[in-house]
């Protein structure tokens, strides 16, 4: 599927021939969506955990005799009945939230949110990401005019281009990412696609049927 290619100008500087099975996909929400769900839970931290108790302070000496005061026998004042006692059914810091997804099926998922993306005129091919300077300034400016709006995109240079993610990481709603780390979560947070031509190719090697 031939599609045009521009330059930093925002001018036609050529087209290039997408592979028909990463950007001429079927659109699949429900795909997607359980695609964007599965890498959300592998990247949560079980960060909250209450303690039980064993591990709360205190209550290694049992708090009266067993016999004769007249109380109800305790063994412990760190009890879960006892106030600063542990706590019972508390969460914990052991549990998993991690879900699993074929690599198949993952591959689908972006490869349908790009087609997508192609499709609605969110995804541009530039020939080239060579910009003079390191400024951020600078680089705000051509993706200003690539865009024809406010910068608001995932750059996807080739993997050899470092100094595209240097020169971005302090614009705002703007991120560049190595064609082989492409994922959902990116490709659907952000609206605009801006690929380099080398990364086309590269994309197409790593992503093998």
């Amino acid at each position: 599927m031939l599609v045009d290619v521009f330059d930093k100008e925002n001018n036609k500087a050529g087209k290039i021939d997408l592979p028909e099975r990463i950007f001429g996909v079927k659109w699949n929400p429900d795909l997607v969506h359980q695609a964007l769900l599965t890498q959300m839970a592998n990247g949560r931290l079980p960060w909250a955990h209450a303690k039980g108790r064993g591990e709360v302070r205190g209550g290694g000496k049992k708090p009266w005799r067993q016999k004769g005061t007249g109380r109800a026998r305790h063994g412990s004042i760190r009890s879960p009945i006892w106030k600063g006692g542990g706590v019972t059914f508390g969460p914990l810091k052991e549990k998993i939230f991690a879900k699993k997804i074929n690599k198949k099926m993952r591959q689908l998922a972006i490869f349908s949110l790009l087609s997508k993306k192609l499709k609605d005129g969110e995804l541009k091919v530039i020939d080239e990401f060579k910009v003079e300077t390191k400024k951020t300034k600078e680089w705000a400016k051509v993706l200003k005019s690539v865009l024809n709006q406010k910068p608001s995109a995932l750059l996807v240079p080739g993997t050899a281009k470092k100094e595209v993610h240097q020169a971005v990481t302090n614009l705002k709603n703007v991120k560049a990412i190595s064609p082989h780390s492409l994922n959902v979560y990116d490709l659907a947070k952000y609206k605009n696609i801006i690929l380099e031509k080398e990364a086309v190719a590269e994309m197409e090697k790593h992503y093998t049927k």
